[in-house]
Formats: C-alpha cells, structure tokens, sequence
C-alpha cells in the first residue's frame, strides 16, 4: 500500500490500471516480479483506492511507528526495503491465537487416534465457502488423493448472514457432496462445519494444510510446523499466497489467483487440487524442511535475544520517551 500511494501521489500513476498490465510489476518489498492477477481488488479498484484506501495510507506515512504481525527471518527483504520516508517498523510477531481448551471436541478426539502428518486440514476462513461445483471437484480430489482429513464445508451465505458462511446439518452434506463420499470416506476423514484450528493444527498428525491464506492462518502453519497448499479467496490472501509460494518457498500452490470477486473466476479442478494435497503431504520436500526450519525461527523471535522480543521491548522505550 506505501508503494502504490507513493505512485499515486508523485508519479501521478492510476494504480487501477496496474490489474490489466500485461507485464509482471516491480515491487520494493517483493524481491520476484509480482503478476497483476496477485494485486489485492482494495488496490486496483479505483473506488476502494480513491475514496477509502489512499487516505488511510497517507496518515500510515504520518505515524510515528507501525507494528506488524511477523517476525524479521520471516521477511528480511520486505523489511529492508522501507526508506527513512517510513515510519519505523516493529515486527512483534508471530501473535498467535492461544489454543482453547476443547476436551469434548469430536475432531480433536478423532485426531489422537490417527497416526503422525498423516492428516490434511482443509479449511478456508471465517469467511471461506463455495459453492456446490467447486465443492464436488474438492471431495473428488479429496477421495483419490487417498490422506486422511478433516474438510471444514460451509454453507454459502444467505443475505442476513453479510458475507459470513453458515453450517451445513449433516443431512445437508449430501446434497452437496457427491453421491456416497461420506460412506466412501467414513474411516479416513471427517467432514464438518467450523473447527478449533490452533488446536487442529497444534496436533501432530497433521501433516498439511489446503488455506486460504489469510495472514494469521500463515503464522499458525509455520508456529506449528504444518506446510500450507495455498487457495486464496479474498481480500490480500493472493498476495499472502504468492509470496508464500514463490517469495519463501514455504508453500505448494494449488491457486496464487482464486478470487471470488472474479465474477469470471474458473473452477479450479479436482486433478488440481490433488496434485496440491500430493505435494503438501509429501513428506520429504524440500518445502516441509523449509517451515520446519522457519517452525524453530519463529519460536525464537520471541524467546530471550530474539528478534521480535527485542522490536517490542523497543517499542516499549519509544513509547515512554514520547512521553
């Protein structure tokens, strides 16, 4: 967002053309070229973008500090790319959610029974859905891929619900499932409606994770070691996934682009999504070494001499000499 307001406002660009640019973009604190097709919609939207978004980036370049969520082994080229025209950056992360405690909980009991990363984990947000196609080209793939898994499927939302996804009954599924799958799959997965995530992924027999790659979902893959098969859905999830995928090498693609926004947006096919929940379990890539080495790092940046402990205990000092 700091570079598309600083094109906006000295180089008089209109960034909602940048979405139809035939050439990949240079972004500062991206270190590959990025797709347009990656490009959050509030960015390239030119309402959004105009009216809403450029003037809350402009009061970001008036603050005197900006905290994020990450931590500096995460995203050293990122955080090495802002200027002395940014406010400082504390990186005070990974801020994960505490697990809940959920003793009664069916999934998590199923989970003690199953044995070590044998378990994929679909589960797309608070937000995530879809519809009754792209759901059956999920459990195809789901059923020839053969793994284990807990598939969180919920119900599109109805207009009272404003964009939240309601929860299917279990008589439900099988209108939307295909003929048979739960009885197929009965012994080796389970198809249910909201799930504690931490605590899912906490367990150790999950052995991947098919996300949406919203940010806090990013961070609790990597806490916990669980490699991520991106499927973005909305708002800067594709950019989260791009980065991922092709910036750190600490994800598989199954889609860097899916938006449900596109209102010309593919179906993305079950031999899609297989090849992705393959790559993801796969329990000797290179990708798996990668989070699990990036596992140990964030747990340190927030130990004693760590990166994080020491941004926020600056944050702390900045805070009172400001007083």
């Amino acid at each position: 967002m700091l570079y598309f307001q600083i094109l906006d406002d000295e180089h008089g660009q209109d960034v909602s053309e940048l979405a139809n640019s035939g050439t990949e973009l240079t972004i500062p604190s991206y270190a590959n070229p990025v797709p347009p097709s990656v490009l959050p919609f509030v960015l390239v939207n030119k309402d959004f973008w105009s009216k809403r978004f450029i003037r809350y980036t402009r009061k970001y370049k008036e603050a005197k500090g900006i905290i994020v969520n990450t931590f500096q082994e995460l995203e050293p080229h990122a955080l090495l790319s802002y200027d002395d025209k940014t406010p400082r950056v504390y990186t005070v992360g990974p801020m994960i959610k505490p697990e809940k405690h959920t003793p009664n909980n069916e999934v998590l009991k199923w989970l003690k029974s199953q044995p070590k990363s044998t378990v994929v984990l679909l589960c797309f947000g608070s937000r995530g859905w879809f519809d009754v196609d792209q759901v059956r080209e999920i459990a195809i793939a789901i059923e020839r891929s053969g793994y284990r898994f807990i598939w969180s499927l919920r119900r599109p939302p109805s207009e009272a619900q404003k964009g939240f996804p309601g929860e299917y009954t279990d008589s439900d599924y099988n209108e939307v499932l295909p003929e048979g799958f739960l009885e197929r799959t009965a012994g080796r997965g389970r198809v249910v409606g909201w799930v504690p995530q931490t605590a899912v992924l906490a367990d150790v027999a999950v052995g991947g994770f098919v996300s949406h790659c919203g940010w806090n979902s990013v961070l609790e893959s990597l806490w916990y070691g669980v490699p991520i098969a991106t499927w973005p859905i909305y708002a800067e999830q594709q950019l989260d996934a791009y980065q991922l995928v092709k910036e750190l090498g600490l994800g598989v693609d199954i889609s860097l682009d899916y938006n449900q926004l596109n209102k010309n947006q593919r179906l993305i096919l079950a031999e899609e999504i297989e090849k992705g929940i393959r790559e993801v379990m796969d329990g000797d890539s290179e990708v798996r070494a990668k989070v699990m080495e990036m596992k140990g790092r964030s747990r340190m940046a927030l130990e004693e001499g760590g990166s994080s402990l020491a941004s926020l205990r600056q944050l702390v000092e900045d805070f009172i000499s400001c007083n």
